[in-house]
């Protein structure tokens, strides 16, 4: 070990409190103690530390300063306006203008899975699908309709983007052509605890974790993906998580919608079904397109009505976005704000021994994706059946499970 290095990193440590993370060095290898310095040296404490203090601050949250966010049904529409916006959307399709970006930079932890989420399997007869293969053979089937090949862009993490890669390969991209489809990594942050102090996932490792979905745009534009995509004269882009294997990832309606009320930023919603459910809902906050995050609900806001009856504050975000090129390329400069989350992590103790706590002991901190829509003054809200298109997996103990979301896939693809 270079004790240049080994100075350095110490003198760090000391000027953020963070000594702790070398208690264990002597014990280390000497490769193990090369990692272990150089995380320290690539670390940014300062972010990091900044990003738990400013978290301490109680926030002021004021229920006076939202109004509703306008939403259209898609049942209200008649057979002809659909056919109206469809063709719309279509039209832009053969024009080969738009592409999908997949979000799945999380790992199976939840489902007691070790891997990427996106390779998790469905049991689905005749034969079990991965999360992957679900998402590839929707796009698929625009594909083979439209006669186009949709650019198809995935963002993976640190920790999952080698196995995710090495799981299309073995399965032989599921017939997408592979010139077609690019793996992009989203950053990572350290997983502080409650005394502000970093952990450690081994005696070398200061344990990290992605940053967030909304860090999706800063990543396309430090990976090269916005220059690919103006390159490839891409005009519309639809994002969407891996987890939800009703997904929409080509809505000719969605984008038929936009196109023609001259939005740049489009949402599905579901209805909110139970008003305290702990689900982030569509709102305008000071004037412009926000999310209202359940901690912010009360029963009173969740229950209000306008005068005809219909709820203001229960369009739930299901994580179905499409933004034109020029909006996703300008907030891709932007810095959205990083939110906090109370999580149970595994640790190494200062003996070097793995300790699994039984409630949550660790603050994570993440972004949003759909921070970027404040950003803008307007955006489309259409509201859809979550019996068509909502069906993700979370874990086996809420309404998200994996026998919900198979039943729900099968009822849907097997009877349409």
């Amino acid at each position: 070990m270079d004790n240049k290095n080994l100075c350095k990193a110490t003198n760090i440590l000391k000027k953020y409190d963070q000594e702790h993370l070398l208690y264990l060095y002597d014990m280390l290898s000497e490769d193990e103690k090369n990692l272990l310095v150089n995380q320290i040296l690539h670390t940014n404490f300062e972010h990091i530390i900044s990003l738990y203090k400013n978290s301490m601050k109680e926030e002021h949250f004021c229920l006076d300063d939202i109004s509703p966010l306008e939403h259209l049904e898609k049942n209200d529409f008649s057979a002809d306006e659909i056919n109206h916006y469809v063709s719309i959307g279509e039209h832009e399709l053969l024009n080969q203008t738009y592409a999908v970006v997949t979000m799945a930079g999380g790992q199976g932890t939840r489902l007691g899975y070790k891997g990427p989420k996106g390779t998790y399997m469905l049991d689905l007869k005749p034969q079990k699908k991965s999360l992957f293969q679900i998402m590839c053979e929707d796009i698929k089937q625009a594909n083979l309709k439209y006669n186009i090949v949709i650019p198809w862009y995935i963002m993976t993490s640190e920790e999952n983007d080698t196995p995710t890669k090495l799981f299309f390969e073995k399965n032989n991209y599921f017939g997408y052509p592979v010139n077609k489809i690019k793996f992009f990594k989203q950053k990572q942050l350290p997983i502080i605890d409650v005394k502000g102090k970093l952990i450690l996932k081994e005696p070398y490792i200061i344990k990290e974790a992605s940053n967030g979905n909304g860090d999706v745009f800063n990543s396309m534009l430090e990976n090269g993906i916005i220059e690919d995509l103006e390159e490839n004269n891409i005009k519309w882009i639809f994002f969407g998580g891996i987890d939800n294997v009703l997904l929409k990832n080509v809505d000719p309606l969605l984008l038929g919608l936009t196109i023609a009320t001259n939005n740049e930023i489009a949402s599905k919603s579901i209805f909110k079904e139970q008003p305290l459910e702990k689900t982030a809902v569509y709102c305008r906050n000071l004037g412009k397109p926000s999310i209202l995050y359940y901690e912010n609900i009360d029963l009173e806001t969740s229950e209000k009505k306008d005068l005809d009856g219909k709820y203001l504050y229960r369009e739930a975000n299901i994580l179905s976005h499409l933004m034109s090129f020029n909006a996703v390329k300008k907030v891709s400069r932007e810095h959205l704000p990083y939110h906090r989350a109370y999580k149970k992590n595994t640790f190494v103790n200062s003996e070097g021994v793995k300790q699994v706590p039984e409630k949550p002991n660790t603050f994570k901190f993440e972004k949003f994706i759909f921070d970027a829509f404040s950003k803008f003054d307007d955006m489309l809200l259409l509201r859809v059946n979550p019996d068509e298109e909502f069906a993700p997996i979370k874990d086996f103990t809420s309404v998200y499970n994996p026998d919900t979301a198979k039943q729900k896939y099968k009822n849907y693809h097997y009877q349409n």
